[in-house]
């Protein structure tokens, strides 16, 4: 497997809406392999104080979506599941690992952690994704691109 993912599928998979509009950026991302981070603010937190449960899950979700998709071809998640392990500091960065574990034909099984500022692992995440094979994106022709 290639250490290195064509630039223009760096940006499709670094131009997620969603990740945008939580704060979530891509800092790097290999085939099979990625890392996401945000910066925590105060609407990232829960009634408590604390960090809500779904932002861990969406910047982990975010990170299994660009590894997925990093190999130039769509996929989507099947199933995810997440363990919550500490509360996260709330403030500064959150950061999520995920990395391909095992390939058979159309599926893989991922592997997810969130961190908080401080290193601490705040949750640990699994998912199945279906790897279609379809191109990220098409030209304007309908032709893969």
């Amino acid at each position: 497997m290639s250490e290195r993912i064509d630039e223009r599928i760096r940006e499709i998979v670094s131009g997620d809406p969603y990740a945008a509009r939580i704060g979530a950026e891509i800092e790097d991302v290999k085939p099979g392999w990625a890392r996401v981070a945000m910066r925590l603010d105060p609407g990232h937190l829960n009634f408590m104080g604390m960090v809500h449960g779904g932002v861990m899950f969406s910047l982990a979700d975010v990170a299994f979506g660009a590894a997925a998709n990093s190999f130039g071809t769509k996929a989507m998640a099947l199933s995810v599941g997440i363990d919550f392990l500490a509360a996260p500091q709330v403030t500064g960065e959150l950061t999520a690992e995920v990395e391909l574990i095992s390939r058979a034909g159309k599926m893989g099984y991922y592997r997810m952690e969130v961190s908080d500022a401080c290193g601490t692992v705040v949750a640990k995440c699994h998912g199945w994704a279906y790897h279609t094979g379809k191109p990220l994106r098409e030209d304007g022709d309908g032709n893969e691109g």
